[in-house]
């Protein structure tokens, strides 16, 4: 059963992609005079804004599995992790490329003068550097040779590209952060979520320790 779903899942996630190349190409994909004509005025800051927003949604998503299959009692939602998480980092990547090829046509010094100046350039290609170890080592061989505990903890960069990502959104959009505060506020929950699991146990311990009585004083 589940293999099933998660193959309706990973068709699922590739909506967006399907939506955008219907929307380039149009109903006359042999008609290259008509490309983009579905993406509104503006073809590629359209792509640009879908598959950034993607990114987060998707980071999100991943972020929201483990809150979700243990206040669901659902475990088998952990399945999913993994494909949600890569299509984070694929969604991310389109957003990447978009700017590299279609805006920077790979002219590498223009891109090195807008990381250099643009602070919302700078700060996306962080959040994206930091999936790219989440990505390369989200397979089972990867747990294994990293050991548990380790590729647990180098798995946690997911918090910081997801913040940059809300940061490099904030940034880009300067005057109507609106939605990208929504997706901070998101972010927010669900790492609070985190420290509140991380803290009661901690707290428990604490508690259940007897209290340390002072030695009596001796003349």
């Amino acid at each position: 059963m589940i293999r099933y779903i998660k193959i309706l899942v990973f068709l699922a996630c590739l909506v967006p992609l399907g939506l955008l190349l219907w929307g380039f190409f149009g109903r006359t994909p042999f008609d290259m005079t008509t490309w983009g004509a579905g993406l509104g005025a503006n073809p590629l800051e359209n792509i640009t804004h879908t598959t950034g927003n993607w990114t987060l949604r998707f980071l999100l998503i991943t972020l929201a599995v483990t809150p979700a299959r243990k206040l669901l009692g659902i475990p088998s939602l952990i399945k999913f992790r993994r494909m949600l998480g890569l299509y984070a980092f694929f969604y991310g990547s389109l957003h990447l490329m978009t700017y590299v090829w279609f805006d920077k046509q790979f002219v590498l010094h223009d891109m090195l003068v807008d990381i250099a100046k643009r602070k919302f350039i700078t700060i996306g290609l962080l959040g994206f550097t930091l999936m790219v170890p989440l990505a390369l080592t989200s397979t089972a061989g990867w747990i294994r040779r990293l050991g548990g505990k380790r590729w647990q903890a180098l798995h946690r960069l997911i918090y910081f590209a997801a913040i940059s990502g809300v940061i490099h959104y904030i940034w880009l959009v300067k005057k109507d952060t609106r939605i990208p505060l929504e997706y901070g506020a998101c972010l927010a929950v669900l790492l609070l979520y985190r420290v509140v699991i991380w803290a009661i146990p901690k707290i428990k311990k604490a508690r259940s320790l007897p209290a340390i009585r002072p030695a009596p004083v001796t003349e």
